[in-house]
């Protein structure tokens, strides 16, 4: 990725150059501008690619890609969206686009045969007890992590990516649609229909517990 170890001094931080400043200075030629904006999201990319594309190989490949396709079309960026929304369709896009690469070329690497949900920051379980927390109690949210994991990777590709930038990213419904380039009413059914099918995959084990619904 890009070099971001002289990014000190008067070019200012991720903390306080706005989006919508680095843009328009990357435009003009100034690189390191654009270095910031990598360092501000590559970790919300690749969190995101990770969640499409469960080779962990290939996820840091995608996300670079993802950013080089960025600064390419960066001219052309007009500002309608949020600059992140916009980046975050170059990246659900390059995604799919590997995903269907290795449709028609299906050579899986080592890693793509097992599960990183150990290293997932999504829905991961603390590994350590808090204040007051059972050996029970820390089994049990470890169950409903992973349980919780599981049904997201089962969901269909539209759903999970739905469900992921809503309840992982943050995103709007609005900023979905633009994201997914799909209508707003679309969003809120596949948000619905995945919050739907992760409950009912969890029910029983909550129901067991004495839990309550995700």
């Amino acid at each position: 990725m890009t070099d971001t170890s002289q990014l000190g001094g008067a070019e200012g931080s991720p903390a306080t150059d706005s989006d919508a400043d680095l843009v328009a200075r990357t435009v003009a030629g100034d690189q390191r501008a654009f270095a910031l904006l990598v360092l501000k999201y590559e970790r919300r990319v690749q969190r995101l690619i990770g969640r499409m594309v469960r080779d962990v190989d290939l996820v840091e490949d995608i996300a670079q890609e993802s950013f080089i396709r960025a600064y390419r079309a960066l001219p052309q960026f007009r500002g309608d969206a949020q600059f992140y929304t916009w980046l975050y369709r170059i990246a659900v896009n390059t995604a799919k686009k590997a995903l269907m690469d290795m449709k028609r070329n299906p050579v899986l690497t080592h890693t793509a045969l097992q599960s990183n949900d150990d290293e997932d920051e999504t829905f991961g379980p603390q590994e350590t007890l808090s204040s007051g927390e059972t050996p029970d109690a820390a089994l049990q949210a470890k169950q409903i992590g992973e349980a919780v994991n599981a049904a997201v990777e089962a969901l269909p590709e539209e759903l999970r990516q739905a469900v992921v930038l809503r309840e992982i990213e943050g995103l709007t419904y609005e900023e979905i649609a633009q994201t997914m380039d799909c209508p707003i009413g679309t969003v809120r059914s596949r948000i619905f229909r995945a919050r739907e099918a992760i409950s009912a995959r969890l029910k029983p084990m909550l129901d067991i517990q004495g839990g309550k619904r995700w």
